[in-house]
């Protein structure tokens, strides 16, 4: 199996990634939103709009 970053051999301690630096990277796409799974789902779309407004709501200091 190869490292989904960098196409190297993984390693076992940090299967499937081949090294430390390959899985922080992996986690940081996750943790950003580069990966998302894509949905139609009126709920979800009901949801994300909601946590928007939230998010676009100022915040009393």
């Amino acid at each position: 199996m190869s490292c989904p970053i960098c196409n190297r051999p993984a390693e076992p301690k940090f299967k499937p990634f081949c090294s430390k630096r390959c899985a922080d990277i992996d986690l940081g796409k996750w943790l950003t939103g580069s990966y998302a799974i894509p949905s139609n789902d009126l709920e979800d779309l009901d949801e994300l709009e909601e946590q928007l407004r939230h998010a676009e709501t100022p915040k009393p200091h």
